[in-house]
């Protein structure tokens, strides 16, 4: 749902808007404030089981956020917030300094967001499966996921010559990471289907 239909706000705006609630699940797409729709219990549980398994992987916890708001080029101001960010050295850094990782600071390692009702809601699946991949493409961030429960599917898209290459991993197959060769997790681990 679109909230501010008046005027366009600033990234600074965005980043000091309060609507009176606890709610700060809003996204900044060309200056307009855009209300996240809710997200299936499941999300926050596949968000939490990769924050651990990344961290067992030896990522450090500074470089692992659930809530980082990410600036990404466009014509007006645009400002992500993934479901979970895997940092750079780098970029966690930056993130600790501010409330936003702007334009001109070093990029994560990976972004990850987990689709919300991606068969029934055009809107929702625009905007994890194009738009978002288009600007994160464009922000240069080497890998980007979109883990879709519903379509029971992980989609892995790995940075190469300034454009993402596509892997779709469904069931048993093992997800291949470029940025975390390492990882032995199937799509239906990650997807909360199998013993982990």
């Amino acid at each position: 749902m679109v909230i501010a239909k008046n005027r366009l706000l600033t990234i600074e705006e965005y980043l000091d808007y309060d609507d009176g609630t606890d709610s700060h699940d809003y996204e900044l797409v060309d200056g307009v404030l855009v209300n996240m729709a809710d997200e299936m219990p499941i999300n926050t549980t596949i968000v939490t089981f990769l924050i651990i398994r990344f961290f067992q992987l030896g990522v450090s916890p500074y470089c692992l956020a659930a809530g980082h708001t990410i600036e990404m080029q466009s014509k007006r101001a645009t400002a992500r917030k993934p479901d979970l960010i895997v940092h750079s050295e780098k970029s966690s850094t930056a993130t600790l300094q501010d409330r936003l990782l702007r334009l001109d600071q070093p990029v994560p390692r990976l972004v990850v967001e987990v689709a919300s009702n991606s068969q029934k809601d055009k809107s929702s699946y625009r905007r994890d499966y194009v738009d978002k991949r288009k600007e994160y493409e464009q922000r240069g961030i080497p890998e980007y996921w979109i883990i879709d429960p519903i379509a029971e599917s992980v989609v892995v898209l790995s940075l190469t010559d300034s454009a993402y290459q596509e892997s779709t991993f469904r069931g048993d197959s093992r997800i291949v990471s470029a940025e975390f060769p390492e990882l032995t997790l199937s799509a239906s681990q990650i997807l909360l289907v199998d013993d982990v």
